[in-house]
C-alpha cells in the first residue's frame, strides 16, 4: 500500500545469513593471522609448513634405493691374480715376488698366510711389518704392485668385441664401450644398462647413449668398479 512521506519506513530483515557470512570472514582472517605468527588459538602452536628436500636425486636413482657403491679411493685395492714384490731392506732373502690367491691371500716368509685383497699397497706394507717385528728388529719393508689384473670389466651384448677386460687402470663407461669396439648398428642405445654387485644384491644403473652424444647428463658415465657389466640390448 503506497505510503506518504508521514508514514515510518518499514526495515526488511533478512535472515541471519549475511550476518554471519560476515562473522565467518572476520575469524578466517584472525586464524590466517595467528598462523603467521607460529600460534594456534585453539591452545597448541601450529604445525610447521612443510620444507621442500635440500638432496637432488641423481638421474636414474629412485627415492631411497642404493643404487651405486661408495666411490671408490684414489689409491689402488689389491685383488687376486695381481702379482705383488715385497722386499725388506738389507735382507735380500726376504725379498719376494708373490701372486694374490683366488681367496685373496698371499704368502710371506716369517709373516705365513694374510689375506691382502681390498687392502692397499701401504696397507699391506703396514701389516707385514707387525708381523715380522716378531722376528727382525725395526723391518724395512716396501710393498710394490707389479701386475694388475684384478680389475676387470665387462662389455656383453650388441657390440663389436664383446667380453672381459682386464684393465690396469679405472675406465668409465663410454671407455669401456670404446675398448669393445662401440655399438653394433643394432643396438638399442638407450637401454644400456650397467649392472653392479652392491650390498649382496645385483642393481641395474641406466645409461642413455644418445643423451651422451647431445652433451647431456653427462653424470651417467660414471667409473665403471671390478666387475661390473655393461649390457648392451
Amino acid at each position: 500500500m503506497p505510503h506518504s512521506a508521514d508514514t515510518p519506513a518499514t526495515l526488511v530483515y533478512c535472515g541471519p545469513r549475511p550476518i554471519l557470512q560476515l562473522l565467518g570472514l572476520i575469524l578466517s582472517l584472525m586464524l590466517s593471522g595467528c598462523a603467521s605468527l607460529g600460534w594456534s588459538p585453539f591452545g597448541r602452536d601450529a604445525p610447521p609448513a612443510p620444507t621442500a628436500s635440500t638432496r637432488a636425486l641423481k638421474w636414474g636413482e629412485a627415492p631411497g634405493a642404493d643404487l651405486a657403491a661408495p666411490a671408490p679411493d684414489a689409491a689402488y685395492r689389491i685383488g687376486p691374480e695381481d702379482g705383488l714384490e715385497i722386499a725388506v731392506w738389507r735382507d735380500d732373502t726376504l725379498k719376494s715376488t708373490v701372486l694374490v690367491r683366488p681367496d685373496g691371500g698371499i704368502t710371506f716368509p716369517l709373516a705365513g698366510d694374510m689375506v691382502v685383497a681390498g687392502m692397499t699397497a701401504a696397507e699391506v706394507q703396514t701389516a707385514l711389518t707387525k708381523r715380522l717385528e716378531r722376528f727382525l728388529p725395526d723391518p724395512v719393508l716396501t710393498v710394490t704392485v707389479l701386475r694388475v689384473a684384478s680389475y676387470r670389466v665387462y662389455v656383453l651384448g650388441r657390440v663389436n668385441r664383446p667380453g672381459d677386460y682386464a684393465l690396469g687402470r679405472r675406465v668409465d663407461v663410454l671407455q669401456a664401450l670404446s675398448l669393445a669396439g662401440g655399438l653394433t648398428p643394432f643396438a638399442v642405445e638407450d637401454e644400456i644398462r650397467i649392472i653392479r654387485r652392491a650390498n649382496g644384491r645385483n642393481v641395474a644403473l641406466p645409461f642413455q647413449y644418445s643423451r651422451i652424444r647431445k652433451g647431456a647428463d653427462l653424470s651417467q658415465n660414471i667409473t665403471l668398479q671390478s666387475g661390473d657389466v655393461v649390457f648392451v640390448p
